[in-house]
Protein backbone atom coordinates (compact mmCIF):
# COMPACT_ATOMS: atom_id res chain seq x y z
CA UNK A 1 0.00 0.00 0.00
CA UNK A 2 3.24 2.46 0.96
CA UNK A 3 4.60 1.47 -2.69
CA UNK A 4 1.24 2.21 -4.20
CA UNK A 5 1.36 5.72 -2.45
CA UNK A 6 4.31 6.26 -3.57
CA UNK A 7 3.54 6.39 -7.06
CA UNK A 8 0.28 8.12 -6.45
CA UNK A 9 1.69 11.49 -7.77
CA UNK A 10 1.80 9.99 -11.26
CA UNK A 11 -2.04 9.45 -11.01
CA UNK A 12 -2.61 13.06 -9.78
CA UNK A 13 -0.46 14.03 -12.61
CA UNK A 14 -2.35 12.12 -15.10
CA UNK A 15 -5.75 13.31 -13.66
CA UNK A 16 -4.71 17.22 -13.53
CA UNK A 17 -4.07 16.46 -17.89
CA UNK A 18 -7.57 15.10 -18.27
CA UNK A 19 -8.93 17.62 -16.27
CA UNK A 20 -7.55 20.61 -18.65
CA UNK A 21 -8.30 18.07 -21.72
CA UNK A 22 -11.56 18.25 -20.60
CA UNK A 23 -11.90 22.22 -19.74
CA UNK A 24 -9.96 23.04 -23.67
CA UNK A 25 -12.05 20.29 -25.19
CA UNK A 26 -15.26 22.69 -24.11
CA UNK A 27 -13.75 25.95 -24.52
CA UNK A 28 -12.74 24.86 -28.19
CA UNK A 29 -16.28 24.17 -29.17
CA UNK A 30 -17.66 27.49 -28.28
CA UNK A 31 -14.81 29.73 -29.32
CA UNK A 32 -15.06 28.45 -32.79
CA UNK A 33 -19.07 28.54 -32.36
CA UNK A 34 -18.36 32.73 -32.09
CA UNK A 35 -16.84 33.03 -35.53
CA UNK A 36 -19.72 34.69 -37.30
CA UNK A 37 -21.25 33.73 -40.61
CA UNK A 38 -22.41 30.99 -41.77
CA UNK A 39 -19.59 27.88 -42.37
CA UNK A 40 -21.37 26.14 -44.75
CA UNK A 41 -21.99 29.81 -46.77
CA UNK A 42 -18.22 30.88 -46.47
CA UNK A 43 -17.06 27.34 -47.43
CA UNK A 44 -19.20 27.46 -50.55
CA UNK A 45 -18.01 30.89 -51.86
CA UNK A 46 -21.77 31.87 -50.86
CA UNK A 47 -22.95 29.36 -54.28
CA UNK A 48 -25.44 27.40 -51.60
CA UNK A 49 -29.17 28.64 -50.46
CA UNK A 50 -32.60 27.96 -49.61
CA UNK A 51 -32.76 23.79 -49.91
CA UNK A 52 -29.63 22.96 -50.67
CA UNK A 53 -28.09 25.02 -48.09
CA UNK A 54 -30.68 23.38 -45.59
CA UNK A 55 -29.57 19.37 -46.61
CA UNK A 56 -26.15 20.94 -46.13
CA UNK A 57 -26.40 22.31 -42.62
CA UNK A 58 -28.60 18.60 -41.83
CA UNK A 59 -25.41 16.29 -43.64
CA UNK A 60 -23.12 17.89 -41.04
CA UNK A 61 -25.24 18.39 -38.05
CA UNK A 62 -25.75 22.43 -38.37
CA UNK A 63 -29.25 22.26 -38.02
CA UNK A 64 -29.85 21.24 -34.45
CA UNK A 65 -29.32 23.23 -31.34
CA UNK A 66 -26.28 24.33 -29.71
CA UNK A 67 -27.17 21.82 -27.02
CA UNK A 68 -27.46 18.61 -29.60
CA UNK A 69 -24.81 20.19 -31.86
CA UNK A 70 -22.36 20.23 -28.73
CA UNK A 71 -23.43 16.53 -27.47
CA UNK A 72 -22.52 15.06 -31.24
CA UNK A 73 -19.16 17.06 -30.84
CA UNK A 74 -18.63 15.03 -27.33
CA UNK A 75 -19.90 11.86 -28.77
CA UNK A 76 -17.94 12.02 -31.77
CA UNK A 77 -14.64 12.81 -29.31
CA UNK A 78 -15.17 9.49 -27.58
CA UNK A 79 -15.10 7.09 -30.73
CA UNK A 80 -12.52 9.56 -32.87
CA UNK A 81 -14.53 10.56 -34.71
CA UNK A 82 -13.79 14.36 -36.04
CA UNK A 83 -16.16 14.85 -38.34
CA UNK A 84 -16.06 15.83 -42.12
CA UNK A 85 -14.13 18.55 -43.41
CA UNK A 86 -16.67 21.22 -44.52
CA UNK A 87 -13.95 22.91 -47.18
CA UNK A 88 -12.94 19.39 -48.50
CA UNK A 89 -15.39 16.85 -47.72
CA UNK A 90 -12.90 14.42 -46.31
CA UNK A 91 -12.86 12.58 -42.84
CA UNK A 92 -10.78 15.14 -40.58
CA UNK A 93 -9.37 12.29 -39.17
CA UNK A 94 -7.57 11.17 -42.14
CA UNK A 95 -6.65 14.65 -42.49
CA UNK A 96 -4.99 14.67 -39.00
CA UNK A 97 -3.42 11.19 -39.79
CA UNK A 98 -1.63 12.43 -42.67
CA UNK A 99 -0.74 16.57 -41.06
CA UNK A 100 -0.06 15.43 -37.33
CA UNK A 101 3.54 13.37 -38.00
CA UNK A 102 4.68 15.90 -40.56
CA UNK A 103 4.35 18.31 -37.96
CA UNK A 104 6.28 16.42 -34.78
CA UNK A 105 8.70 15.46 -37.58
CA UNK A 106 9.86 19.02 -37.67
CA UNK A 107 9.40 20.08 -34.09
CA UNK A 108 11.24 16.95 -33.17
CA UNK A 109 14.30 17.72 -35.51
CA UNK A 110 14.06 21.39 -34.53
CA UNK A 111 13.83 19.83 -30.33
CA UNK A 112 16.55 17.52 -31.08
CA UNK A 113 18.84 19.87 -32.40
CA UNK A 114 18.26 22.34 -29.64
CA UNK A 115 19.18 19.94 -27.04
CA UNK A 116 22.08 18.83 -28.90
CA UNK A 117 23.68 22.66 -29.16
CA UNK A 118 22.53 23.47 -26.03
CA UNK A 119 24.74 21.41 -23.82
CA UNK A 120 28.15 22.48 -25.29
CA UNK A 121 26.86 26.43 -25.15
CA UNK A 122 25.92 26.27 -21.65
CA UNK A 123 29.19 24.18 -20.70
CA UNK A 124 31.63 26.66 -22.03
CA UNK A 125 29.05 29.98 -20.53
CA UNK A 126 29.29 27.92 -16.82
CA UNK A 127 33.00 26.82 -17.37
CA UNK A 128 34.55 29.48 -18.78
CA UNK A 129 32.73 32.98 -17.87
CA UNK A 130 35.13 35.47 -18.63
CA UNK A 131 35.93 34.29 -22.02
CA UNK A 132 35.48 36.75 -25.08
CA UNK A 133 33.27 33.66 -26.85
CA UNK A 134 31.69 32.79 -23.52
CA UNK A 135 30.36 36.27 -23.31
CA UNK A 136 28.72 36.01 -27.03
CA UNK A 137 27.06 33.10 -26.03
CA UNK A 138 25.52 34.56 -22.35
CA UNK A 139 24.15 37.95 -24.46
CA UNK A 140 22.48 35.33 -26.84
CA UNK A 141 20.96 33.29 -23.84
CA UNK A 142 19.52 36.76 -22.90
CA UNK A 143 18.12 37.57 -25.47
CA UNK A 144 15.76 34.38 -25.27
CA UNK A 145 12.14 34.57 -27.15
CA UNK A 146 13.14 38.49 -27.98
CA UNK A 147 13.17 37.78 -31.90
CA UNK A 148 9.67 36.12 -33.35
CA UNK A 149 10.52 32.97 -35.75
CA UNK A 150 8.64 34.33 -38.09
CA UNK A 151 11.15 37.61 -38.49
CA UNK A 152 14.37 34.92 -38.23
CA UNK A 153 12.34 32.68 -41.18
CA UNK A 154 11.90 35.61 -43.18
CA UNK A 155 15.64 36.59 -42.35
CA UNK A 156 17.27 33.32 -43.65
CA UNK A 157 14.87 32.92 -46.23
CA UNK A 158 16.42 36.15 -47.96
CA UNK A 159 19.83 35.33 -47.41
CA UNK A 160 20.15 31.39 -47.67
CA UNK A 161 17.18 31.07 -50.69
CA UNK A 162 16.79 34.52 -52.02
CA UNK A 163 20.99 35.22 -52.35
CA UNK A 164 22.93 32.45 -51.72
CA UNK A 165 20.46 29.77 -52.73
CA UNK A 166 21.86 26.92 -50.43
CA UNK A 167 18.40 25.31 -50.45
CA UNK A 168 15.81 24.80 -51.57
CA UNK A 169 12.22 26.78 -52.99
CA UNK A 170 9.90 26.85 -49.43
CA UNK A 171 7.51 25.47 -51.65
CA UNK A 172 6.60 22.17 -49.68
CA UNK A 173 8.50 19.03 -48.57
CA UNK A 174 8.95 16.99 -51.77
CA UNK A 175 10.51 18.39 -54.62
CA UNK A 176 7.78 18.64 -57.55
CA UNK A 177 9.17 16.02 -59.56
CA UNK A 178 9.35 13.50 -57.19
CA UNK A 179 6.67 11.13 -56.34
CA UNK A 180 6.04 10.81 -52.14
CA UNK A 181 6.81 7.19 -50.94
CA UNK A 182 4.26 4.88 -49.50
CA UNK A 183 2.73 6.13 -46.39
CA UNK A 184 3.97 3.76 -43.51
CA UNK A 185 4.65 5.60 -40.36
CA UNK A 186 3.23 9.12 -41.24
CA UNK A 187 6.40 9.84 -41.04
CA UNK A 188 7.79 11.63 -44.33
CA UNK A 189 11.69 10.84 -43.75
CA UNK A 190 11.27 7.46 -42.11
CA UNK A 191 8.61 6.70 -44.69
CA UNK A 192 11.38 7.37 -47.49
CA UNK A 193 13.90 5.69 -45.83
CA UNK A 194 11.50 1.89 -45.26
CA UNK A 195 10.61 2.14 -48.87
CA UNK A 196 14.31 2.79 -49.92
CA UNK A 197 13.77 6.19 -51.53
CA UNK A 198 17.20 8.29 -51.41
CA UNK A 199 15.86 10.89 -53.93
CA UNK A 200 13.25 11.43 -51.75
CA UNK A 201 14.64 11.14 -48.32
CA UNK A 202 17.32 13.63 -49.53
CA UNK A 203 14.48 16.20 -50.87
CA UNK A 204 12.80 16.00 -47.39
CA UNK A 205 16.06 16.77 -45.46
CA UNK A 206 17.09 19.76 -47.68
CA UNK A 207 13.74 21.37 -47.21
CA UNK A 208 13.57 20.97 -43.47
CA UNK A 209 16.43 22.18 -43.02
CA UNK A 210 15.80 25.88 -43.28
CA UNK A 211 12.95 25.93 -41.21
CA UNK A 212 15.12 23.81 -38.35
CA UNK A 213 17.53 26.03 -38.27
CA UNK A 214 15.19 28.82 -37.75
CA UNK A 215 13.58 26.89 -34.69
CA UNK A 216 16.43 26.37 -33.76
CA UNK A 217 17.84 29.99 -33.81
CA UNK A 218 14.76 31.34 -32.09
CA UNK A 219 14.13 28.68 -29.27
CA UNK A 220 17.87 27.39 -28.09
CA UNK A 221 18.26 30.63 -26.53
CA UNK A 222 15.91 29.63 -23.88
CA UNK A 223 16.84 26.14 -23.42
CA UNK A 224 20.66 27.43 -22.57
CA UNK A 225 19.18 30.10 -20.45
CA UNK A 226 17.12 27.87 -18.22
CA UNK A 227 20.20 25.35 -17.93
CA UNK A 228 22.97 28.16 -17.45
CA UNK A 229 20.36 29.39 -14.22
CA UNK A 230 20.32 25.78 -13.15
CA UNK A 231 24.23 24.83 -13.60
CA UNK A 232 25.14 28.42 -11.79
CA UNK A 233 23.21 27.46 -8.69
CA UNK A 234 24.25 23.94 -9.03
CA UNK A 235 27.80 24.76 -9.09
CA UNK A 236 27.46 27.14 -5.82
CA UNK A 237 25.77 23.97 -3.97
CA UNK A 238 27.42 22.26 -0.59
CA UNK A 239 26.99 18.53 -2.70
CA UNK A 240 29.23 20.25 -5.67
CA UNK A 241 31.44 21.73 -2.57
CA UNK A 242 32.13 18.29 -1.10
CA UNK A 243 32.84 16.63 -4.48
CA UNK A 244 35.51 19.24 -4.93
CA UNK A 245 36.81 18.97 -1.54
CA UNK A 246 36.78 15.00 -1.71
CA UNK A 247 38.68 15.38 -4.63
CA UNK A 248 36.43 14.23 -7.63
CA UNK A 249 37.61 13.95 -11.18
CA UNK A 250 36.45 17.42 -13.06
CA UNK A 251 34.55 15.03 -15.31
CA UNK A 252 32.38 13.58 -12.45
CA UNK A 253 32.01 16.78 -11.07
CA UNK A 254 30.72 17.88 -14.26
CA UNK A 255 28.54 15.25 -15.19
CA UNK A 256 27.28 15.31 -11.07
CA UNK A 257 26.20 19.66 -11.86
CA UNK A 258 24.56 18.87 -14.96
CA UNK A 259 22.54 15.79 -13.58
CA UNK A 260 21.44 17.80 -10.47
CA UNK A 261 20.26 20.71 -13.13
CA UNK A 262 18.77 18.36 -15.47
CA UNK A 263 15.34 18.71 -13.98
CA UNK A 264 14.87 22.15 -14.97
CA UNK A 265 16.52 21.63 -18.35
CA UNK A 266 13.43 18.90 -18.60
CA UNK A 267 10.74 20.68 -17.58
CA UNK A 268 11.49 23.83 -19.81
CA UNK A 269 11.82 21.24 -22.67
CA UNK A 270 7.92 20.52 -22.40
CA UNK A 271 7.66 24.41 -22.76
CA UNK A 272 9.34 24.93 -25.68
CA UNK A 273 7.59 21.76 -27.13
CA UNK A 274 4.54 24.24 -26.66
CA UNK A 275 6.08 27.29 -28.33
CA UNK A 276 7.87 25.25 -31.07
CA UNK A 277 4.14 24.04 -32.38
CA UNK A 278 2.39 26.97 -32.08
CA UNK A 279 5.64 28.43 -34.08
CA UNK A 280 4.95 25.71 -36.59
CA UNK A 281 1.57 27.36 -37.87
CA UNK A 282 3.91 30.02 -38.85
CA UNK A 283 6.93 28.17 -40.39
CA UNK A 284 4.47 25.79 -42.07
CA UNK A 285 2.63 28.41 -44.42
CA UNK A 286 6.07 30.30 -44.58
CA UNK A 287 7.75 27.66 -45.94
CA UNK A 288 5.22 25.64 -47.84
CA UNK A 289 5.04 22.54 -45.76
CA UNK A 290 1.39 21.43 -45.72
CA UNK A 291 1.15 20.21 -41.83
CA UNK A 292 -0.81 20.91 -38.71
CA UNK A 293 0.04 24.42 -39.22
CA UNK A 294 -0.92 25.00 -42.83
CA UNK A 295 -4.14 22.82 -41.95
CA UNK A 296 -5.51 25.68 -39.88
CA UNK A 297 -4.66 28.48 -41.36
CA UNK A 298 -6.86 27.08 -44.33
CA UNK A 299 -9.26 25.77 -41.95
CA UNK A 300 -9.30 29.24 -40.41
CA UNK A 301 -9.88 30.68 -44.07
CA UNK A 302 -12.44 29.02 -45.16
CA UNK A 303 -14.31 28.89 -41.43
CA UNK A 304 -14.35 24.81 -41.55
CA UNK A 305 -15.54 24.26 -38.16
CA UNK A 306 -14.63 21.06 -37.75
CA UNK A 307 -11.17 20.81 -38.96
CA UNK A 308 -10.72 24.27 -36.75
CA UNK A 309 -12.47 21.97 -33.62
CA UNK A 310 -10.01 19.05 -34.48
CA UNK A 311 -7.00 21.13 -34.68
CA UNK A 312 -7.58 22.92 -31.46
CA UNK A 313 -8.29 19.35 -30.03
CA UNK A 314 -5.41 17.49 -31.58
CA UNK A 315 -2.77 20.58 -30.44
CA UNK A 316 -4.10 20.74 -26.80
CA UNK A 317 -3.82 16.57 -26.80
CA UNK A 318 0.14 17.02 -28.03
CA UNK A 319 0.75 19.92 -25.71
CA UNK A 320 -0.62 18.55 -22.65
CA UNK A 321 0.48 15.09 -23.54
CA UNK A 322 4.08 16.55 -23.28
CA UNK A 323 3.58 18.44 -20.24
CA UNK A 324 2.45 15.30 -17.86
CA UNK A 325 5.31 13.21 -19.40
CA UNK A 326 7.62 16.02 -18.92
CA UNK A 327 5.51 16.49 -15.69
CA UNK A 328 6.74 12.55 -14.83
CA UNK A 329 10.42 12.72 -16.33
CA UNK A 330 11.13 15.65 -13.23
CA UNK A 331 9.86 14.16 -10.97
CA UNK A 332 12.04 10.71 -11.44
CA UNK A 333 14.85 12.77 -11.80
CA UNK A 334 14.06 14.63 -8.90
CA UNK A 335 11.49 13.39 -6.07
CA UNK A 336 11.16 17.20 -4.46
CA UNK A 337 9.36 17.40 -7.90
CA UNK A 338 6.95 14.93 -7.74
CA UNK A 339 3.95 17.08 -6.21
CA UNK A 340 3.38 20.61 -8.08
CA UNK A 341 2.42 21.84 -4.76
CA UNK A 342 5.61 21.66 -3.67
CA UNK A 343 7.24 23.15 -6.76
CA UNK A 344 9.26 26.46 -7.30
CA UNK A 345 7.32 28.77 -9.61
Amino acid sequence: MARLFEWAWIGRAAGRALVNFLIFVVAAFFLVQLIPGDPLVSASGGQLSGEALEKARESYGLNGSLVSQFWDYLTGLLGVDLGSSIATGRPVAEDMATRVPATLELIGTGLFFACLISLPMSYLIVTRPTSRFARVLRSYASSAGAIPEYVVGILFLFVFFATLAWVPAPSGRLDPILMPPAQVTGFPIFDAFLAGDTAAADSYISHLILPVAVMVVAHTAILVKSLVLALDTEIDSPATRFRIASGAPRRVVVLSIYRRALPSAVAMLGMIFGLLLGGAVVLESLFGLGGLGQYAVDAVRASDVYALRSFLVVIAALCLTVYFLTEVATGLLDARRRDSRNQEI
